[in-house]
């Protein structure tokens, strides 16, 4: 990994993977202290949020989902502009990029799938193994929108050159009216929409901190940053959204199931806080140690995300039934206390896990190289690969750990999500550049 820092190219802009970094890390970790565990006859779940309400207020601190979302838009912005410099179309472009994310999620699916068979096959309680599969495929609900996002960087990157911050403005109106639809009218299901417009609208800041609309200096960033906190206050603590920004099973409105106006109010205040402290961070980068860590955590981003809660069953069916973990009342201090080693637990399993499939991340796929070019009909099955991927991904993320027909995964759920990953794989492989491995 030292070697492949020192091998950075000067013109790139370290604190973005120094953002994404931070952004996946602190996904983890608040994924793991917002899990409750428990053992009486049989594993048992809840969260945390639900029932210890003072934890509330430090989702404000941990979901940086947002930030994810900031820094993929201006790192989809420099990739695209690059590619298009060198004769490049969009098509061989969206290959290229959803090549690092499709790769490992595959993996994920045919290991869970496996393992789930398997688990099935030994006797295990098909209750117990939709739970489990449930739980580990929690990470696809934002891959979804993400991979949704990556595909249309080419028309939403061409809209941002022509409208600039127009563009995440109307956006941001169209997710308020989402809201309204849910808040004043009752109508829930005209807000889903918020699930693919609020993302677009964080990801469309990144274009513009990109291209320079958005400054990376503090006298831009501070003012984004405070009106984003005053907003934000005022819609949880004054207005009618919740405070917690990770949704809690039972609430009426949550702000990220679909994102909100109070999300959009963060994801604002995070932005404005990542412009100012742009100078600094890339002057810390510039020390071969701190830059060494955040090569080494980009260079596995995807399999941490993907697998974090994978880690998390695991630990969980080694530590309580076992009675290694005690698990004391949540919010006691001896619960607190307990946080500790069950942080250490997971994250030593975690690495194990980074360890087998994180060379499936590293090593890039057959795809087509910089400048490349393709007809319409590699357009067209490129779009249809894209669908049953998102399709796929989407119907297993919204399936509940009870609703599962195929020992915890939904048989046309894994179709189309494989027919998409293999249809892009053939594409891939048609369009390959030389230097592809």
């Amino acid at each position: 990994m030292r070697r492949l820092a020192e091998r950075t190219p000067a013109h790139r802009d370290r604190t973005v993977d120094l953002l994404r970094a931070i952004a996946i890390t602190a996904v983890v970790v608040g994924h793991w202290l917002v899990v409750h565990v428990s053992y009486d006859g049989g594993p048992r779940g809840g969260s945390v949020l639900e029932l210890v309400p003072w934890t509330r207020p430090l989702t404000w601190l941990f979901q940086v989902m947002p930030v994810f979302f900031l820094v993929g838009g201006y790192a989809n912005a420099a990739s695209l502009a690059a590619h298009r410099a060198t004769g490049g179309d969009a098509t061989c472009w969206t290959l290229r990029r959803t090549d690092r994310l499709i790769r490992p999620t595959t993996v994920l699916l045919a290991v869970l799938a496996a393992s789930a068979l398997a688990a099935q096959a030994l006797g295990a309680d098909p209750g117990l193994i939709g739970i489990a599969v449930w739980v580990a495929g929690i990470p696809l609900w934002f891959l979804v929108a993400y991979v949704a996002v990556v595909a249309l960087t080419p028309l939403m990157h061409a809209l941002h050159r022509r409208y600039g911050l127009a563009v995440p403005i109307v956006l941001t109106v169209l997710v308020g009216l989402g809201d309204a639809a849910r808040l004043v009218l009752r109508a829930p299901a005209l807000g889903d929409g918020n699930f693919l417009l609020a993302w677009l609208a964080v990801h469309q800041l990144g274009f513009a901190w990109q291209d320079g609309r958005l400054p990376a200096r503090p006298r831009a960033g501070l003012p984004l940053a405070f009106s984003g906190l005053v907003a934000l206050v005022g819609l949880t603590v004054v207005g009618p959204y919740p405070i917690s920004m990770v949704g809690i099973p039972g609430e009426g409105i949550q702000n990220t199931s679909p994102p909100t106006l109070a999300l959009l109010a963060l994801a604002a205040t995070q932005t404005g806080l990542a412009l100012s402290l742009h100078g600094p961070a890339g002057r810390w980068l510039r020390r071969p140690r701190p830059w060494t860590v955040v090569v080494t955590v980009n260079s596995v981003v995807m399999t941490l995300f993907l697998w974090h809660m994978t880690a998390v069953v695991l630990g969980a069916l080694a530590l309580y039934p076992t009675g290694l973990l005690p698990a004391p009342p949540p919010g006691t201090p001896a619960w607190l206390l307990l946080r500790l080693p069950w942080l250490a637990a997971l994250a030593l399993i975690l690495g194990v896990l980074v360890m087998v499939f994180g060379p499936v991340e590293r090593r890039a796929g057959p795809r087509p190289g910089p400048g490349a070019t393709a007809g319409a009909t590699a357009g067209v099955l490129t779009v249809l690969g894209l669908a049953g991927v998102v399709a796929g991904l989407l119907t297993l993320a919204v399936t509940g750990p009870r609703g599962h027909a195929l020992s915890g995964l939904p048989i046309v759920a894994l179709i189309g999500y494989f027919a998409g990953a293999g249809t892009l794989r053939l594409i891939r492989w048609r369009y390959r550049s030389s230097g592809a491995a």
